[in-house]
């Protein structure tokens, strides 16, 4: 089955070295993870293990960084309900990068763009929005160094650069890159332009951490970025985390039983895990015994793999064992059950002392960025 990638969808088993060839974008090599090593004395779990697999122009992020010029970074999230695990992954690897670089970093909730993407209510978009926030803050970025914004309430200090980066972009480009008909909504027609803005909030080059679904919103940014006086982006791709079901695809907000979401209690986690994650292993015990399990397409090692065990000699271990048969599926969940609830507890306490106006308006970055207006 041909798989599909879109901003909006993602069907079937991708296959992400055609992908690369799709996007056009490069596939990050092992040099380049050294040369990354070489500023931050590590790299990351999703870095090492290639979750993080593909980028543009990171090479020439790292330059302008040896260079003295410096970067920043840009992410975002759809406020369209409520957040599970997956939408975490880009976030807790932009912190990472936050942490060893001590760059500035933008994150833009796009509740414009998910009311007219989705069937929804303008007033529940705000709802989500405001707990999104609280999420993404928990996270635990330097609220000193992190702007996080709504799209519609901080339109009148961009509208002055977005005009300028719309009158910029085509409707066959958008039409071209985005598939939109003539059934699409203005709203969402105009929208890649809202998302090129923050790329222009410094005249460094930005660098975004995002999964590579979204990348076609910077191959917009990156053809109309020089003609109005900045850099073309860089960017650094995931891969999808796998949904509960099976590997294929991504873990979806629109199937609660594909997902683990940052409110699922102990019990919830408990049950969703043995009952919904794909297993690699046999029929039976037996079976299972003398023949081993596949954590190729485990659910339960993929995850631990992305984000749940950081140790490769733990790692490796589990995986040992799992081929051998010695470790069985039952325990191979209730591993990532105890590292997944321990994983929400601690969100849950950072959640519960986050100063959110710190983000959004009273720290230096917020406070800088309420006083800007772009021409």
């Amino acid at each position: 089955m041909e798989f599909e990638v879109t901003p909006w969808e993602v069907k079937g088993e991708v296959d992400y070295e055609k992908l690369i060839r799709r996007f056009g974008t490069k596939k990050i090599t092992e040099d380049l993870r050294q040369k990354i090593k070489k500023h931050t004395k590590e790299l990351d779990t999703m870095l090492r293990r290639d979750y993080f697999f593909s980028h543009r122009d990171l090479d020439l992020v790292l330059n302008d960084w040896e260079k003295g010029e410096g970067f920043f970074l840009y992410t975002g999230r759809g406020p369209s309900g409520p957040m599970h695990i997956g939408h975490l992954v880009p976030l807790i690897f932009t912190k990472w990068l936050q942490e060893k670089f001590g760059v500035n970093l933008y994150i833009e909730i796009t509740d414009d763009e998910k009311y007219w993407v989705k069937d929804c209510e303008w007033k529940d978009v705000q709802k989500y929005s405001d707990e999104n926030i609280k999420d993404i803050a928990a996270v635990g970025f330097d609220p000193e160094k992190t702007f996080i914004f709504k799209d519609s309430e901080y339109i009148r200090n961009v509208y002055p650069i977005l005009v300028r980066a719309a009158k910029k972009i085509t409707n066959s480009t958008a039409k071209a890159v985005f598939g939109f008909s003539g059934d699409t909504n203005i709203g969402l027609n105009f929208y890649p332009a809202y998302q090129t803005v923050p790329t222009f909030f410094e005249k460094k080059r930005c660098l975004i951490p995002c999964a590579i679904d979204q990348d076609p919103y910077w191959r917009v940014q990156r053809d109309i970025a020089e003609k109005i006086g900045y850099k073309k982006t860089a960017a650094i791709h995931s891969k999808f985390l796998p949904p509960l079901t099976g590997i294929d695809g991504k873990m979806s907000a629109s199937d609660a039983d594909t997902a683990i979401w940052l409110e699922d209690d102990e019990k919830a986690v408990k049950k969703k895990i043995n009952k919904y994650a794909f297993s690699g292993g046999k029929t039976t015990i037996e079976e299972h015994r003398r023949l081993g399990g596949d954590p190729n397409v485990d659910v339960s090692f993929q995850w631990l793999k992305i984000l749940f065990e950081n140790d490769d000699n733990k790692l490796k271990k589990i995986e040992t064992e799992y081929l051998s048969g010695k470790l069985l599926s039952g325990e191979l969940k209730q591993i990532l059950i105890e590292k997944i609830n321990l994983f929400l507890t601690e969100h849950r306490k950072r959640r519960e002392k986050i100063d959110v106006e710190k983000f959004t308006k009273t720290g230096a970055l917020a406070k800088k960025m309420w006083g800007s207006f772009f021409i």
